[in-house]
């Protein structure tokens, strides 16, 4: 096979249909193994790599201080390349088989305290019971109402005012891979979206039948980066440090979940994680909280 790298990429990018940013991103990490090798694209003999080669190239990405989620993907783009190589007869062993992927170091969740979580909701809730501005209201609602539902993001943004039961009781939610779920609403925050809901039409906000739920001073569906900019400016004012963004609300909302005894099975349906090990995660953090607390109370841990 001629230039088997460019046969490859051309494939992804054809009868796969892969976008051009990933296309782009597989020529990177396929490109950074050829510059350690001294060899062009086109002058690359995917028969000759052996496992030793792919070895010292993980040790140097390492000594340049590569993070092994980095290499590691550089290894999947590989180990991609070389199933195609193997399926097209271009070659008849795969050196990466013999590679394993590098341990992760484990990272928690981050999430917000809930004595500081606490103090946080009351002063937002008295925000929107005391009839400031319209987007003061919005983003106040925006907070409170990740870190009510644990919502994602992207479902936060797509919530029309139709997708909830009536009363605000319930929200039908579809999230990843087209999966529904109901997520229960709580009184509290019922009624802070029924107040914002009147808003919206006291104000004149939507006049051009936007369903959305979250929507601009335009009256348009609000973006991703204002619903960012609307989190990080509310946390940061009221003294949330590191982090601040929607993913933390929903990590706090599972942690606080975890730590109040719910079932990891009932906060893996309401987060819409496909797999449990995805939830399993925030049994970490709150094991992470019961050693903070135990340092900070425990006599011989104050010895230590």
């Amino acid at each position: 096979m001629q230039d088997p790298v460019g046969s490859f990429l051309r494939y992804i990018a054809t009868t796969k249909r892969y976008s051009p940013h990933t296309v782009a991103g597989y020529r990177r990490d396929i490109g950074r193994l050829l510059a350690y090798l001294g060899v062009e694209e086109g002058g690359f003999d995917p028969a000759r790599l052996t496992a030793d080669d792919v070895r010292g190239w993980i040790i140097s990405l390492s000594e340049e201080g590569l993070k092994p989620s980095s290499i590691d993907r550089m290894l999947s783009a590989w180990g991609s390349f070389y199933k195609y190589l193997l399926r097209e007869g271009a070659v008849e062993t795969d050196p990466f088989r013999k590679v394993s992927a590098l341990k992760k170091p484990v990272t928690l969740p981050a999430f917000i305290p809930e004595s500081k979580m606490s103090r946080l909701v009351a002063e937002l809730a008295g925000e929107m019971d005391g009839g400031t501005d319209f987007r003061s209201r919005r983003d106040a609602l925006i907070v409170l109402f990740l870190y009510a539902t644990g919502l994602r993001l992207a479902e936060l943004i797509a919530i029309d005012r139709t997708d909830f039961e009536k009363g605000f009781r319930e929200l039908y939610v579809t999230g990843k891979g087209d999966k529904e779920r109901v997520v229960p609403i709580v009184p509290a925050l019922q009624q802070r979206i029924r107040a914002y809901v009147d808003a919206i039409k006291a104000e004149n906000i939507c006049l051009s039948g936007e369903k959305a739920l979250f929507l601009t001073k335009k009256g348009n569906r609000i973006s991703r980066s204002e619903v960012y900019r609307a989190v990080r400016r509310q946390l940061a004012l009221f003294g949330v440090q590191g982090k601040c963004s929607p993913h933390v609300l929903r990590h706090t909302f599972a942690t606080h979940m975890m730590n109040s005894g719910a079932d990891l099975r009932e906060i893996q349906e309401l987060l819409g994680h496909a797999s449990l090990r995805a939830t399993q995660v925030y049994t970490h953090n709150s094991i992470a909280q019961l050693k903070e607390v135990y340092e900070a109370a425990h006599p011989h841990a104050r010895e230590r």
